[in-house]
């Protein structure tokens, strides 16, 4: 085992271990989504860093990440992730579901158990880069370059958006104004439900084919990380839309309407 995969080991149970504890402590259960945008950002470092001699892939690899996390962590923060209370909403709906005993541990296994440990699997690919024999960038890391690049613009303009939308909202509702829409349906959302999902799961995607270019081998262990994350977006999705149609009854309509990721395109009225 190399020593940054050591230490990125080392790294990654004790932030589980931190963010269970702070999860008993405070009764908040967010903590892992307060280090999503970081964790990654750290692992990609430490490969980068401990890496000799010096490798491009490896430091191109972790620039991105980087500028990933920079601009998650902002639209994280502006929302009030951070702030005392910023819990997503989510987990308060699991507690409402279970039983206590039952979500403490779901707590320890999954919210701060498994999360984490998908954190550290999404810096597979450098894993990969780092044990793979030195080698020139080549044209597939150019393509996963510009995949990346692309799709962070796409989660941004989304997030960009859905922030402006819910701004509107609030000061519509403040001033007693028109209730309707009640959630995002233009721009990027008129061609997806959730086009920051698709764009954030696509960009570990693009983080894979780097491996890929590094180990000259499509199945490698840097699959591993998207392939779960892709799950859990889908577990996470129906989740979070079948709470947002249990409030909103026109969101039903909405999603005859419009795909729910990947934008399909639509049929003529």
């Amino acid at each position: 085992m190399s020593p940054a995969l050591e230490l990125c080991i080392l790294v990654c149970a004790g932030l589980a271990a931190g963010c269970w504890l702070l999860s008993v402590m405070t009764r908040e259960y967010s903590w892992v989504d307060r280090i999503w945008s970081i964790a990654p950002v750290v692992y990609f470092a430490i490969f980068a860093i401990e890496q000799r001699p010096f490798e491009p892939r490896l430091w191109l690899m972790a620039l991105l990440v980087a500028a990933w996390g920079g601009r998650l962590t902002f639209n994280f923060a502006r929302k009030g992730g951070y702030r005392r209370g910023g819990e997503d909403y989510r987990w308060a709906e699991l507690r409402r579901r279970m039983s206590p005993g039952r979500f403490a541990w779901f707590n320890l296994g999954f919210i701060a158990g498994y999360q984490n440990l998908l954190l550290l699997l999404l810096a597979g690919p450098a894993w990969v880069a780092s044990t793979a024999a030195p080698a020139a960038l080549g044209v597939l890391d150019v393509v996963a370059a510009i995949a990346f690049a692309a799709l962070l613009v796409g989660e941004t303009v989304a997030d960009e958006q859905q922030w402006r939308f819910h701004q509107d909202k609030r000061s519509r509702l403040e001033s007693s104004g028109p209730a309707m829409p009640r959630f995002a349906t233009t721009g990027l959302f008129a061609y997806s439900r959730h086009p920051n999902f698709v764009c954030e799961q696509g960009m570990w995607w693009a983080m894979y084919l780097f491996g890929v270019a590094a180990s000259d081998r499509w199945l490698n262990f840097g699959l591993v990380g998207p392939v779960l994350l892709t799950l859990l977006f889908l577990g996470s999705t129906s989740f979070t839309e079948s709470i947002t149609v249990s409030k909103y009854p026109e969101y039903a309509e909405y999603q005859r309407r419009v795909p729910r990721l990947l934008p399909w395109p639509r049929p003529r009225a």
